[in-house]
């Protein structure tokens, strides 16, 4: 099964990178990345050290509710662009492993769906997701803080 890796939408970064008010109507913070550690959660690359960034609350979700997480994430300060190619493991994913959750066509968790996951298995897991009919997307969070990373769809 063909996997993507959807990055958040570019006007949603376009936005941030404006000064546009975060998910808690905070102006983004920009400050200078530091090594290997700050993952742009729309070109999925790791920003390179020095570089300026921004520090914000986003909710990968369309709407408000419950199941609706707000969290911080790193985006480049500068333009950037989404990967051309949404298949590839993106770099981003750089740490040992991650959390893979999916959610309902209604953006809620589907409970049972939720493990700490092997980043090298992470697209066999996810495609084990997708076997349950529930499933509609899948997000990929920080296994130490449940940062979002990156959101998963289906080819």
């Amino acid at each position: 099964m063909p996997l993507h890796f959807t990055p958040i939408p570019t006007e949603i970064a376009r936005h941030y990178q404006a000064g546009g008010a975060d998910a808690n109507g905070q102006t983004p913070e920009r400050v200078i990345a530091t090594a290997g550690a700050n993952p742009c959660r729309h070109c999925l690359t790791l920003i390179p050290e020095g570089a300026p960034m921004l520090i914000l609350a986003h909710r990968p979700f369309p709407a408000p509710q419950p199941y609706a997480e707000v969290g911080p994430i790193f985006l480049c300060a500068d333009r950037c662009e989404a990967p051309k190619d949404d298949t590839a493991t993106p770099e981003v994913l750089a740490s040992p492993d991650y959390i893979l959750r999916g959610y309902s066509a209604d953006h809620r968790i589907v409970y049972g769906s939720g493990a700490v996951v092997a980043t090298g298995q992470l697209r066999d897991e996810a495609v084990r997701r997708f076997a349950d009919p529930r499933i509609a997307y899948c997000h990929v969070r920080s296994a130490r803080n449940n940062c979002f990373q990156v959101r998963i769809d289906r080819g």
